[in-house]
């Protein structure tokens, strides 16, 4: 990350406001962080340890989950602190380094969604082949390929942004590194790094999104074809959970990374951030909990197991 900049930390000036405010949206991130955690690694939990989920469409979700942890782990622990103690102030390779595991993270689940709908694909339209398609080894090679293409992505994005020069006072309009915000700040010429930002992000958004609506296509026309009410219903409503999270997370993406005025509404966009770093992590173990009959009836079984066991 070779650079000339002149400064050794930024400030994230978040959301500006009296004490009453920055404490307010402390307390809120931390409530919010909290559910998170306990949702994501209670849906870990129940995954793990129940025989009745061990199919690639939960090992999917538990890894979903673990990267839900991770995605709000890089951002909200630093802003609630920030918020609480007013101090703003963020170290130049801190803020590399907390960009760079965002993107990572972001990009990972961008594919991952993409990954997800290709599974219920197979599932639904292939499902005599179903077990011998998504094998233990396929999936874990389409996890690598997710890490892989974030690593990419985040490697590339990061070492951009920071080779550019930054001066005093280095203030980022929000309330983490993110890259757009970061490179508002620079004191150097941007238009390179604001292409290739349009560019690889517009050709992510493109590329998993493809995969998810021709696989849901298919899907549809599946199940459409089904002679069975009850099949059918059976059918949608395993997808409907995953429909939810996907259409969640990449309208927020598109609205901040897949448009050339994305850059221009920095108030706008640090609302729509909070939506993607702190809700969607927050929301995507409850949508797949309560709208999975299999996840919920889990759930009963270890209740009543750890009731049974006092």
């Amino acid at each position: 990350m070779g650079n000339h900049s002149k400064i050794t930390q930024f400030t994230l000036e978040g959301f500006s406001g009296p004490l009453e405010l920055q404490l307010g949206l402390s307390f809120l991130f931390m409530l919010l962080y909290v559910i998170t955690l306990m949702g994501n690694i209670g849906m870990i939990t129940i995954i793990t340890v129940d025989p009745q989920l061990q199919s690639p469409m939960y090992f999917f979700l538990k890894n979903l989950s673990f990267l839900d942890i991770c995605y709000s782990s890089v951002i909200t622990p630093k802003a609630m602190v920030s918020f609480a103690t007013g101090h703003k102030g963020i170290f130049y390779y801190a803020c590399a380094i907390q960009m760079f595991f965002f993107s990572l993270f972001g990009t990972t689940e961008c594919f991952f969604l993409a990954v997800m709908a290709y599974d219920r694909f197979t599932a639904i339209c292939n499902p005599l082949l179903y077990n011998v398609t998504m094998s233990k080894k396929t999936c874990i090679l389409l996890v690598t390929v997710c890490y892989f293409f974030g690593f990419l992505n985040c490697c590339t994005q990061t070492s951009l942004t920071f080779s550019l020069s930054y001066c005093e006072p280095g203030k980022i309009n929000q309330f983490f590194c993110d890259v757009p915000a970061v490179m508002k700040a620079a004191c150097s010429d941007t238009f390179v790094n604001e292409i290739v930002l349009l560019a690889l992000c517009g050709l992510i958004i493109v590329i998993t999104s493809t995969i998810v609506l021709i696989s849901y296509g298919y899907i549809v026309a599946t199940i459409l074809r089904m002679p069975s009410v009850e099949g059918r219903h059976k059918a949608f409503s395993t997808c409907t959970s995953h429909i939810m999270a996907v259409s969640l997370f990449f309208g927020t993406a598109f609205f901040m990374y897949g448009q050339p005025g994305a850059m221009a509404s920095p108030n706008q966009g640090k609302v729509v951030s909070v939506f993607y770093t702190i809700v969607i992590p927050m929301l995507n173990p409850l949508i797949y909990s309560l709208r999975n009959k299999e996840v919920k009836a889990a759930l009963g079984r270890q209740l009543k197991r750890v009731t049974f066991s006092k």
